[in-house]
């Protein structure tokens, strides 16, 4: 295994020079310099990462662990997506002072607001341990044993590689197990609130043209990290000063061109190009079916609530987007793998494989493929119990996830705690409480419970059903409306009133009683059906899956040498690369690489939420004032690229040739979801907002030039 390990490392960088430059995310030890120079990048290897010097890396910040942002200023100041600080804006936002609806800018340090719970990381430094974590382990080693050995392993290395609370390090996997690599990270828990367009801006389009180009939208919002006297991570305090990096992205004046080189560097979240065909069969014709249909109706709900009142809609905004975002992109995602006939690539690509294995002398490259499809098969009941799960518990109804909230307190009480321990437990379920409440309202929970339950009874194999879920259909005739009615007229976890005054000044033994409410005992049930039914079963065959998708990897690398590998996206540092180019997507569309502000008003809307814009925005376009902003007497708004992207790169920076700032990723084309599961280099790009845009909105808009003079500014 240390030679395949070294051997893997060697042929992945030499590899690399054959790869198209947008395709695969790069971990940034090994790339290949060489090829993305021949692509137009004037930097070196040093440039772009470096732990004995300052890089690009030091500007480069994993913002609250599953967005990307770049520090643009000496003094801390960062850029990310409008949607990605969108939950934070949400909880600073009421109805008095809706940053959501009419934006924020602070005017000077003293007038940025504390997020509280949001935090900035920044990779430290990035090791292959592949020799140390598979030392003496080989494909005989039992399976059990093999991943008891490499968990150990991982969390020693991890242990011994941190240098005080502000570190953490983690060994990820790579290429399904072929290899390993350490990340060490940094992080800052002072993060504050310096500036948002309104969702006018920010937002401009909505769900109509989220996932769609042409894209109008300025999508950013511009946050500060703070650092204690030393420059060094601190929980929140009044005296801490802005955070000093180690390097901060020049902002380029130049614009974007078609042809210029680009690169995304950044936190990619999830990407399974090594899918088999049973998986993507089972992702487009079961699961993402499903998941459309429930968020599809959750969002009728939802959406209707939010057009009746503003308190509605701050309370929901956040919630809302991350519900439409993904029912959206699967939307999408089926369509480009159903267009460009993806299950029938993989089954071709497979039965290459087969006849491939058949020669071989190894007797694990010959199984590997019967096995990978049994276990597909075997697994599909418990995937799609766990699949939905997920989509209830965390994306339905609140109140599912909301009943585990108090276990804390009801353990303590139950175990005779100390008073002391009881207190503190007592608070952190206010806490949850108030949260709870403060993003909720109860008349839109009960008709979000009741269409999400009706599609979760329709399509979970009734043998993995909650007991209490089978308890709708067996005591009260299968009626979920009648069931929810009861349920939220009822339950102390939908009435604010009495469960705050309950655990602030109940009894403990009174407290406790809460174990009987049905709210609480349905959210359990799910929990507890999830945990004894569902998940050792999925667990269990998820391992050995895992081991037969590291064969399968591991001896498509050996029957294919000409093909393009990198390993798939997993929320570590990668870099990407490509250039500013449109695209053909379907016969007769084509698109341009780049929008402008034109298109902005030639789609507004007065009055429209998805549509509409500021007065002051409309009147710099009539007056033309676009400040040294323009190009040949317009505005760039957004640009398209071929870089290979995917979640997780929201907020991402676009870096040209010489390591200045471009543009802000924000999302792919409709048909570019498909490249989660199958990369097509014709068709997939992905949409950025031009800097320029975004430095005209904060300084002819928001008239926030106090952080434009912050920022280095690169002119031609």
């Amino acid at each position: 295994m240390k030679r395949i390990a070294s051997w893997l490392t060697v042929f992945l960088v030499g590899f690399s020079l054959i790869v198209r430059a947008h395709e695969g995310m790069w971990i940034p030890i090994l790339l290949d310099i060489d090829n993305m120079q021949r692509h137009g990048l004037k930097l070196s290897a040093e440039d772009i990462f470096s732990v004995n010097q300052a890089s690009l890396k030091d500007a480069i910040v994993h913002f609250g662990g599953g967005c990307t942002a770049e520090v643009i200023s000496e003094k801390g100041l960062i850029l990310t997506n409008h949607h990605c600080g969108y939950g934070a804006v949400q909880r600073l936002s009421s109805v008095e002072n809706d940053y959501l609806k009419d934006g924020f800018w602070a005017m000077d340090h003293s007038g940025e607001l504390p997020c509280a719970g949001l935090t900035a990381s920044f990779v430290d430094r990035i090791e292959d341990v592949t020799d140390e974590v598979l030392e003496g382990i080989t494909d005989e080693t039992d399976i059990a044993e093999r991943n008891l050995m490499i968990a150990m392993r991982s969390a020693q290395i991890a242990a011994r590689s941190t240098d005080g609370p502000a570190y953490s390090a983690e060994v990820k996997s790579f290429f399904h197990g072929n290899q390993y690599i350490l990340i060490v990270k940094k992080t800052f828990n002072d993060v504050r609130l310096v500036g948002t367009p309104p969702s006018s801006i920010g937002k401009f389009g909505g769900d109509t043209d989220n996932w769609v180009w042409p894209r109008h939208t300025g999508d950013f919002a511009m946050f500060r990290i703070y650092a204690n006297a030393d420059n060094q991570p601190a929980d929140y305090a009044a005296d801490n000063k802005p955070y000093a990096p180690a390097h901060s992205l020049p902002v380029s004046m130049k614009g974007v061109k078609e042809g210029d080189f680009t690169m995304v560097y950044g936190f990619p979240g999830l990407t399974e190009q090594y899918m088999m065909s049973t998986g993507v069969e089972y992702v487009t014709e079961v699961v993402n079916p499903i998941r459309i249909d429930m968020r599809e109706n959750s969002l009728r709900v939802i959406d209707a609530a939010m057009a009746s009142s503003d308190a509605l809609r701050i309370q929901y905004a956040a919630r809302q987007s991350r519900i439409s975002n993904a029912w959206k992109k699967w939307i999408g995602q089926n369509m480009g793998l159903e267009r460009f006939n993806a299950l029938e690539k993989k089954r071709n690509f497979e039965r290459s494989f087969s006849e491939k294995a058949a020669s071989s002398q190894n007797e694990y490259y010959k199984a590997v493929m019967s096995v990978l499809h049994e276990l597909h098969t075997e697994m599909r009941p418990y995937q799609l119990a766990r699949d939905l799960f997920i989509e209830v518990v965390f994306y339905g109804p609140q109140i599912i996830d909301f009943s585990r909230k108090l276990d804390g307190l009801f353990a303590t009480i139950e175990e005779g705690a100390e008073p002391d321990v009881i207190e503190s437990e007592r608070e952190k379920a206010v806490r949850a409480a108030k949260r709870y409440f403060k993003d909720s309202d109860q008349r839109v929970e009960r008709d979000v419970f009741e269409v999400i339950i009706q599609r979760y009874l329709a399509a979970i194999d009734p043998g993995l059903q909650p007991e209490k879920v089978k308890e709708i259909r067996t005591r009260h005739g299968g009626n979920v409306s009648a069931y929810a009615d009861r349920l939220y007229a009822k339950s102390i976890l939908a009435n604010e009133e009495a469960l705050m005054k309950l655990l602030e000044l109940g009894s403990p033994k009174k407290i406790l009683k809460i174990k009987n409410d049905e709210a609480y005992l349905l959210g359990q049930s799910f929990f507890v059906g999830f945990n004894e039914q569902i998940r050792p079963q999925y667990d269990a065959m998820r391992a050995v899956l895992e081991e037969a998708m590291r064969i399968y990897v591991k001896a498509q690398m050996e029957f294919f040498p000409d093909r393009t590998f990198w390993s798939d996206a997993n929320s570590t540092l990668r870099v990407t690369y490509g250039k500013v180019e449109g695209c053909i997507p379907q016969d007769g569309m084509a698109y341009l690489p780049h929008t402008t502000i034109e298109g902005v008003m030639h789609k507004y809307k007065p009055g429209d939420v998805e549509f509409d814009l500021p007065e002051r925005l409309i009147r710099l376009y009539e007056e033309k004032d676009f400040g040294p902003y323009a190009t040949d007497g317009t505005l760039n708004v957004a640009f398209l690229a071929s870089n290979h992207t995917t979640g997780g790169n929201s907020g991402s920076p676009v870096i040209n040739a010489n390591g200045e700032l471009i543009g802000l990723n924000f999302d792919r084309s409709w048909e570019s979801t498909m490249s989660d599961i199958m990369f097509n280099p014709d068709i997939c790009r992905n949409i950025s907002v031009d800097v320029r845009y975004i430095l005209f909105v904060v300084d002819k808009f928001a008239g926030a030039s106090w952080l434009i003079d912050e920022m280095k500014l690169v002119h031609n």
